[in-house]
């Protein structure tokens, strides 16, 4: 049986954007899979759904398993540049501050005007720089 693909993307929405991330994740993942499986793959929605996913794995702090999903919407869709951002906060988060630098650039190149993405790329350079001069 064919699962409505659009019908689940949308619910897994709708349950993203009231909060209920439980809900939400379920559907997310149910989505990814049918996606897997089923012949209509939408590159754009199959990119958001990891997006989200990711989030709501950030938000539970399973920072590796956001970062796998974050990198799943890159290779989904290269050219979308939140995961970039989103993985460039956990790899900041978690002192990787070259990949963090990375990250943050290659959201930049694809958005010259994601501000939030400008101004971690910031913070991440002068604390990198903070992080050489202390020595490690």
């Amino acid at each position: 049986m064919e699962v409505d693909q659009s019908n689940l993307f949308k619910q897994a929405n709708a349950e993203f954007h009231k909060q209920h991330f439980k809900d939400a994740e379920r559907l997310y993942t149910q989505f990814i899979k049918s996606c897997e499986h089923g012949r209509n793959r939408c590159v754009e929605d199959l990119a958001v759904a990891f997006n989200n996913r990711g989030q709501i794995k950030y938000l539970k702090v399973d920072f590796y398993e956001a970062m796998e999903d974050y990198s799943a919407a890159i290779q989904t869709k290269n050219s979308f540049e939140v995961p970039y951002y989103n993985r460039g906060l956990i790899r900041y988060r978690l002192g990787f501050f070259e990949d963090a630098e990375t990250d943050f650039k290659k959201a930049l190149e694809l958005n010259p005007s994601f501000k939030d993405a400008e101004l971690s790329l910031k913070q991440t350079l002068i604390d990198k720089e903070q992080k050489l001069k202390r020595g490690y």
